[in-house]
């Protein structure tokens, strides 16, 4: 059996252990938070190192994106070098390829509210570059919400172009800052503290980080999708009595839970070194087209 173990920043109340089937091999899949504790997480990647057959990030992002330019986080590469065998993924090599590719397909498909030609709150664009240039090319009109959420500057933008041009000047500053100043980890991820509703209120899709959703989600939101992953049963419970329409997750739903990008991506690097592959771009098409993978929607209200 394949194991893939995230080691999360977030709170150890969300932990979660099941077993999957992908490509009939088994893998067991765990997420184990740290509270924040970075120092913890260290050590915890370390002893994991050559016991599991990939690591991933939780909690973190060790890359940034926007248009061709990945900005390192610090604060995650100290996490990353604590592994010297083991892969260590982060999701954001499935955030660019299989996010989009989600959405392009939710365009196409999607059962409820339609994606094409609708108002649409990505709560941050370099965190899901993927996901922001499909809903870019679909909707009608877009916030991106990287300042608003992540640096708690109240500027909204509205094209591709701006994040890019931000991302340049901002990130190689902002990627060096401690990453709890960007992002809610350990117990703040329980907190709910919202604002900027009339931009929840605005949209007919939110998108984006489930902890940046979770945390700022006003009294209702009655008709609306969340597009999404990492969500637990509780939350679908929340989304749910807020009045939401659609949760739809980019991972799959197991055991009630759709894990994070990153737990995914262990598992697909897992499965392309037990093949004898070279982990590569390539190969995580060739392995995505053999998973056939599609977006869990979940009818709410």
């Amino acid at each position: 059996m394949l194991r893939v173990v995230s080691v999360s920043l977030g709170s150890s109340s969300r932990d979660k252990v099941s077993r999957a089937t992908f490509l009939n091999q088994q893998v067991e899949l765990s997420r184990i938070g740290t509270d924040g504790d970075m120092p913890r997480a260290v050590k915890m990647i370390g002893e994991l190192d050559g016991q599991v057959d990939a690591i991933g990030l939780g909690g973190i992002d060790l890359y940034l994106c926007a248009a061709k330019r990945k900005y390192i986080v610090r604060d995650a590469l100290r996490l990353a070098r604590a592994a010297h065998t083991t892969p260590v993924v982060d999701g954001s090599g499935l955030k660019l390829s299989l996010e989009h590719d989600h959405v392009q397909r939710l365009a196409r498909e999607f059962p409820g509210v339609p994606l094409k030609g609708a108002k649409v709150l990505l709560v941050s664009a370099v965190d899901r570059w993927g996901m922001a240039t499909a809903l870019a090319e679909h909707a009608g009109e877009i916030i991106f919400g990287d300042l608003v959420f992540a640096l708690g500057i109240p500027l909204t933008l509205h094209r591709l172009r701006q994040v890019d041009v931000l991302a340049r000047l901002m990130l190689p500053v902002v990627s060096r800052l401690p990453f709890q100043v960007l992002y809610p980890t350990g117990s703040k991820q329980k907190e709910h503290k919202p604002k900027h509703s009339e931009l929840f209120l605005w949209a007919d899709w939110i998108c984006g980080d489930f902890h940046y959703i979770r945390r700022n989600l006003p009294p209702r939101l009655d008709g609306k999708v969340v597009l999404t992953n990492t969500t637990t049963e509780d939350d679908v419970k929340l989304l749910k009595e807020r009045g939401l329409s659609y949760l739809v997750t980019t991972t799959p739903v197991i055991d009630g839970r759709s894990f994070g990008m990153n737990v995914l991506e262990g598992c697909l690097v897992a499965l392309i070194r037990q093949q004898g592959d070279l982990v590569s771009p390539e190969n995580y098409r060739v392995y995505l087209n053999k998973l056939d993978l599609r977006p869990e929607v979940t009818k709410l209200n």
